[in-house]
């Protein structure tokens, strides 16, 4: 508990520090894109201008994130696609880190058996192998029509000819600028000759260039074998990592069925695990779904104890079930039916909180707020939902040598002890155990939702644990409040995540009266200190094909549409 609340306070004063934002929105017919970066968003949009479609976009969105928006954009992580096509197919892709085959379910316990928070965060041996490069790459053969060199070129022009620094940036690597002094190649990229950067200054990645370039000449064997491996693998020997060129070689993306559902006649699709998000937020929906949350009203008592209590229920059924398909049996057909959510939710009592306790204890683990996604819709109403993610801002901080990218710590997110909390605090249990090439668990939630076959929204969030959330509340404000795309991402929200038994609010989210109201329901530890919840960068698309696109005002994003 005292980690986790060590966390939250990390997090408030993270939030609350950034450059105050205002929501970046835009609407058109041509194309829009939606992310955390305004040059990211502006490079797909320039994609779609040029014929390509929203895969090509988002494919140079990724890659151009991963020059402008380093703390969350990578070549060295991981992520989830939800791509819904123009002729109906729906399908998503998982990209999510792998455990080295190296890796073991001991490895980060000390010699009395205690878990080594150094190891699981700040080390080598806390990477996973990377899947960003080898996904993006495999989303463009299959369904862009651009190619290779096309869709890279935007983010290699970035790294070399740089980007000029806003307060946001600048902000984030100075405040990280002691952590990248322990690898002379992370303060090499970070810093100028160890002093921080300011906004103004123009920032060149000449090193990623060179890594990108590979990628656009020979594909996945720019990255996975040749001088990069080389280069990732020599890092991993002079550290103690475990990534091998076997295991670089040996990657693959994996095409999962979607998460598919409804609410009040809405097709809502959604990522499969090793992702817990799309699993949890049908469940959710579901349990939901009989109470009239419109009429009930927006931010009123009964709606947020309704919301609470569905979440509290819907996260400890991901900590029971929750793990990597390819080595646990999960039951996702059971989690997201109706009717067994009319049976979980059948012990609600509409004037009194559940006590989380009463429902029990198990294990989940998380991404840290610096997840990224970004949303990607064309003319002809194909879209992409894509998440991505190093773990925590920056992952690691270790640079890859003469490689110019960071390395994920994405290794933390497995249960590294049964019983024994992760670094925020969080409990886990067989599940979700280190094995081999296996995927830990993640909460990214990339998801459309369509009506009649056509796509009426596209969103997705950072967040850790509060992603699910995040997405939920986006979900309800446009179907059940029916706020435009930019007030449903504007509006204030909440989290529960069952243990610990608190709910935070964002200000704004619950007036003082309702707060009360919620107390004396039994509801614990209700806290509106201005924490942020999310970052959730959305696309709107109205009946007659105009695109809004959003950024959420949470933090410095962009629209690029036309």
């Amino acid at each position: 508990m005292k980690r986790f609340l060590t966390f939250c306070a990390l997090c408030i004063y993270f939030i609350t520090t950034l450059p105050s934002a205002l929501a970046d929105t835009q609407q058109g017919k041509g194309g829009m894109v939606s992310s955390r970066s305004a040059l990211a968003s502006q490079v797909g949009a320039d994609i779609l201008k040029a014929g390509g479609n929203a895969v090509d976009a988002a494919v140079a969105t990724a890659f151009a994130l991963a020059v402008t928006y380093p703390s969350a954009g990578n070549l060295g992580g991981g992520g989830f696609m939800v791509i819904a096509l123009a002729n109906g197919t729906v399908t998503t892709q998982d990209s999510r880190e792998m455990a080295p085959l190296g890796a073991s379910r001991d490895m980060f316990l000390d010699a009395k058996g205690n878990v080594d928070r150094k190891l699981t965060l700040d080390s080598l041996q806390s990477s996973g192998v990377p899947g960003s490069v080898a996904g993006l790459l495999d989303a463009l053969e299959r369904y862009g029509t651009l190619s290779r060199q096309q869709v890279l070129a935007p983010a290699i022009k970035l790294a070399r000819e740089g980007v000029v620094l806003n307060d946001d940036i600048a902000g984030q690597f100075a405040e990280n600028l002691e952590g990248f002094r322990l690898y002379p190649a992370s303060l090499a990229v970070f810093s100028k000759n160890g002093a921080a950067y300011a906004a103004g200054d123009l920032w060149q990645q000449n090193d990623l260039a060179d890594t990108l370039q590979r990628i656009s000449d020979t594909g996945r064997d720019g990255f996975y074998k040749g001088t990069t491996a080389d280069l990732i693998v020599a890092e991993m020997q002079r550290g103690g990592g475990l990534i091998t060129h076997e295991d670089l070689q040996s990657y693959q993306p994996v095409w999962r069925e979607p998460i598919h559902g409804s609410y009040r006649g809405y097709d809502i699709w959604s990522m499969a695990p090793p992702s817990s998000g799309g699993v949890l937020l049908l469940e959710m929906l579901n349990m939901l779904e009989p109470y009239d949350l419109g009429t009930l009203g927006h931010g009123s008592a009964a709606t947020l104890h309704l919301m609470i209590e569905a979440q509290r229920r819907a996260y400890a059924d991901r900590a029971e079930y929750l793990g990597d398909p390819d080595f646990v049996a999960v039951p996702v057909a059971n989690l997201i039916a109706k009717n067994y959510a009319q049976r979980r939710f059948a012990d609600f009592d509409s004037g009194h909180a559940t006590d989380s306790n009463a429902i029990g204890a198990g294990n989940w683990a998380e991404e840290s707020p610096q997840t990224t996604h970004f949303s990607v819709v064309d003319a002809q109403g194909n879209a992409v939902a894509m998440t991505t993610t190093l773990n925590r801002s920056y992952g690691n901080r270790i640079v890859v040598p003469g490689a110019g990218f960071l390395l994920n710590n994405e290794m933390d997110d497995f249960s590294s002890k049964p019983d024994t909390p992760n670094s925020y605090g969080l409990i886990g249990r067989d599940a979700n155990a280190i094995a081999p090439r296996k995927r830990m668990l993640s909460s990214m939630t990339p998801t459309i939702v369509m009506q009649n076959g056509k796509p009426v929204l596209v969103t997705g969030s950072p967040g850790g644990s509060t992603i699910i959330n995040t997405v939920l509340q986006v979900v309800l404000n446009v179907i059940d409040h029916r706020m435009n795309v930019a007030d449903a991402v504007a509006s204030p929200r909440i989290h529960h995540q069952w243990l610990p038994d608190t709910v935070r609010y964002e200000t704004g989210a619950m007036s003082d009266e309702v707060a009360n109201q919620l107390r004396a329901m039994g509801h614990k530890g209700l806290s509106g200190s201005g924490f942020g919840i999310g970052d959730a960068n959305s696309i709107g698309i109205a009946s007659d094909g105009t695109l809004t696109g959003t950024s959420d005002p949470r933090s410095v994003g962009g629209v690029a549409g036309f």
